[in-house]
């Protein structure tokens, strides 16, 4: 490897290698996952929809369901209007859900199938609901996928009626369920009445009664998305996933909103309060005064381990910005921070996080790859990776202490159950690093023969 910085490797143009990321229909199947008796429809071969589930069955070990439209040789010539059709009748028939969310595949996409026009030409029984958006894989990312079905369902079912609300929208962002619980167990505390749209807790983490339940108890009702255009304003959580829904509410239902970083890490969780403060105009509980204390102190015990270390932090654009303000105020230095998300504003975002700390050296960068990621790793080392499950060659090959966090997390169970966000997620967080950099610093001391009892 030539000694180079991350800002003279030349720049690859024409294709990926390891991406860190996933196609878009994977981010809109978990989000209409998090709407109550919905089956998410796959406009496209099985394939496609038989990976994009087994991706998400993997991460949350939980069984992700969708149907599919089921395309053979003669619907991607003379395309897919039929398969459609048959595949949404069969689906109410067989599986009798209130509402079937269709996204559509780079087959689809590439043809040009008119799956609105279908839509409207199927003849849905009383009282059910079919929405679509359209997910073309080249197109962003699984971050991407998420963002657009909640424009799907926001477009088809927010409305404006007479009736005034009191509660506000909170939109999660693309976190695991633990995260929305601890998002909603904050909002409680602080008295604020929400829609969580959408909610994934109670569907990818239900729990074992020994019956299989296709619809679980948990997810955003058709009636609660109904009533987002009644909101007196939105927070949206994660400003590449929630920002467009949000932006797309407010132009429908004139809902005015708020974007806020992933509430990943002291500030950001402060901030985060501090918005459902000036809802209600409520102080602060204890309870949550307690937590950060109990963080503060905890970050105050692990800073022998984690000052001045450099960590490369990769995955999805918005748990990465929240992970990379949490290792700033860890004393750490992000020396690489990478997303396989497009995006000109991910790059402007950590540049500034870099600044507000005075972390120089420090490189940022959208629609990148893990290959580049080890590249520059190899031309100046660091001392933890903190990331998803394909960054785990890296860090074998390059004996790095690893921490996984983020989606996806393929090789560790459980920890879809865990937050990271809040200030228990910060907790949890604290720990995992810590114990990774002991872990190796107790390797070091073997290997130089010393005797350290810290």
């Amino acid at each position: 490897m030539l000694n180079l910085t991350p800002k003279e490797i030349k720049e690859r143009t024409a294709l990926r290698v390891n991406p860190c990321k996933t196609c878009q229909p994977v981010g809109a199947i978990y989000c209409a996952l998090g709407v109550h008796r919905c089956m998410p429809h796959s406009h496209g071969s099985q394939g496609c929809v038989s990976y994009h589930r087994t991706f998400l069955t993997r991460h949350f070990k939980e069984p992700a369901i969708a149907s599919t439209s089921s395309f053979t040789e003669g619907a991607s010539v003379f395309g897919g209007g039929s398969n459609l059709k048959t595949g949404v009748k069969n689906v109410f028939d067989i599986y009798d859900p209130d509402i079937i969310a269709v996204h559509t595949t780079c087959l689809s996409e590439t043809i040009g199938d008119d799956v609105g026009s279908y839509i409207m030409d199927i003849d849905v029984p009383r009282n059910k609901l079919v929405v679509h958006t359209h997910t073309p894989s080249y197109v962003g990312s699984h971050v991407t996928g998420f963002s657009n079905m909640m424009c799907g369902f926001i477009n088809y079912l927010s409305e404006t009626t007479d009736s005034s609300g009191n509660q506000i929208g909170l939109f999660p962002g693309f976190v695991n369920p633990a995260d929305i619980r601890e998002v909603k167990k904050i909002a409680a505390l602080m008295m604020v009445p929400y829609i969580m749209f959408p909610d994934q807790s109670g569907v990818m983490d239900a729990p074992m009664t020994g019956n299989y339940e296709m619809y679980p108890k948990g997810g955003t009702t058709i009636d609660e998305i109904v009533r987002l255009g009644d909101c007196k304003k939105v927070l949206a959580l994660g400003l590449f996933t929630s920002l467009e829904p949000a932006s797309i509410l407010k132009r429908k239902c004139k809902v005015p909103y708020e974007a806020l970083p992933l509430p990943i890490g002291i500030a950001n969780t402060d901030q985060f309060i501090m918005e459902l403060k000036k809802i209600t105009q409520e102080e602060v509980p204890a309870e949550l005064e307690e937590e950060r204390g109990r963080l503060v102190d905890t970050m105050l015990d692990a800073h022998f381990y984690c000052y001045g270390k450099k960590v490369a932090i990769f995955g999805d654009p918005d748990t990465v910005l929240g992970l990379t303000s949490f290792a700033l105020e860890l004393g750490m230095i992000p020396k690489y921070v990478l997303t396989g998300t497009p995006g000109e504003g991910f790059e402007k975002s950590a540049e500034k996080l870099f600044a507000q700390y005075e972390a120089e050296g420090c490189v940022a960068k959208a629609s990148g790859d893990l290959f580049e990621l080890h590249q520059w790793i190899k031309n100046e080392p660091v001392d933890l990776l903190l990331g998803t499950s394909y960054g785990k060659q890296i860090a074998k090959a390059e004996n790095i202490p690893f921490v996984r966090a983020g989606f996806p997390v393929l090789d560790r169970y459980a920890h879809s159950y865990f937050p990271i966000v809040g200030y228990l997620g910060g907790l949890r967080l604290t720990e995992m690093i810590t114990n990774a950099l002991m872990d190796q610093y107790d390797r070091e001391c073997e290997d130089e023969d010393m005797d350290v009892v810290m």
